[in-house]
């Protein structure tokens, strides 16, 4: 009688076993269906939100174009520079987007001179800039060393592998121009809220780039002429570019009031034209949000290309 309890127990639990062992290879079966379903799900998302985004760039280069042919200046109230939405693409879709003119901005990559030394007019600039947004102007050295050919720190604030290498993790500085301003992050003296207040007023572009004076922010604007005038009221600055047709401060007016021997070495980095612009396209798509930067280059014949997406964060 013994024995034969014995092999229900041992039928019982083999019973168990085996149904613990299909509960568990049936949830692991479901658990990864359910991980293919959402993966496709966020692939199809994200494809779709990239068609989106394309379709906004499109329409980007379709008003930059237009621009060129209608005047060769660049200024802030042509059509490409009024904000494009939201609309509503379809049941689930909300689109939104906003060219900026990446020229009107301190491209960082003019701290790079000839031979891959510093150029002391813009680091002086780049210094005032950050003085003026009651930033540490040390910062100027430590991207100037970020990007120039040499292994020695520009005094007295600069930062070169020594000071890279010594912290966790270890790097090195790249010694090339910038490709996207958000290197800058990496910076000893940098943190995400200096970038934040920073990033509106500067670019990377190449350093054949030269700044839009028509477009330029009062801030940038004062840096450059090194006294506070056109960053006191912004609301009064863009009055005045509406009475101008747009362009104020023109190079012929700087020429008369900025600093003779500044303005000698200012003005072979100004002009009144922009080939660099960015395009930021917010899209909704159901709950999801999606985010594309897209850096654009115009040529003078009004050939669009995109050079540089991002997504997500800048």
């Amino acid at each position: 009688m013994s024995a034969v309890r014995r092999q229900r127990g041992m039928a019982l639990i083999t019973a168990l076993v085996l149904v613990a062992m299909a509960t568990i290879l049936a949830t692991a079966i479901a658990f990864r269906s359910t991980l293919t379903a959402r993966r496709g799900i966020a692939i199809f998302t994200m494809t779709q939100s990239m068609r989106f985004g394309e379709a906004a760039e499109a329409m980007a280069a379709y008003v930059l174009n237009q621009a060129v042919q209608q005047t060769s200046i660049t200024t802030p109230n042509q059509d490409w520079a009024q904000p494009y939405g939201p609309i509503q693409m379809d049941e689930n879709t909300t689109l939104e987007a906003q060219l900026e003119d990446e020229q009107g901005k301190f491209n960082i990559n003019h701290l790079l001179g000839a031979q891959g030394v510093v150029n002391p007019v813009a680091l002086a600039e780049f210094q005032r800039l950050l003085t003026e947004l009651q930033i540490d102007p040390g910062i100027a050295s430590q991207v100037a060393d970020w990007i120039d050919a040499d292994s020695v720190p520009t005094q007295p604030d600069g930062a070169e592998d020594n000071t890279y290498l010594a912290m966790t993790p270890a790097y090195r500085t790249p010694n090339v121009p910038i490709s996207s301003i958000s290197e800058l992050l990496a910076l000893p003296g940098m943190n995400r809220a200096i970038y934040d207040r920073l990033s509106p007023y500067i670019t990377a572009l190449p350093v054949s780039a030269l700044l839009n004076v028509c477009t330029a922010s009062g801030v940038v604007l004062d840096a450059m002429l090194n006294h506070i005038e056109y960053s006191n009221d912004p609301d009064q600055l863009q009055a005045l570019r509406t009475q101008a047709n747009g362009c104020f401060p023109a190079t012929s007016l700087l020429s008369t009031t900025a600093n003779p021997q500044l303005w000698a070495e200012l003005q072979p980095n100004l002009t009144d034209n922009s080939q660099y612009f960015r395009l930021r396209t917010w899209i909704a798509l159901g709950t999801t949000q999606f985010t594309l930067y897209s850096l654009i280059q115009r040529s003078s014949g009004g050939n669009i290309h995109i050079i540089l997406r991002t997504f997500g964060t800048e």
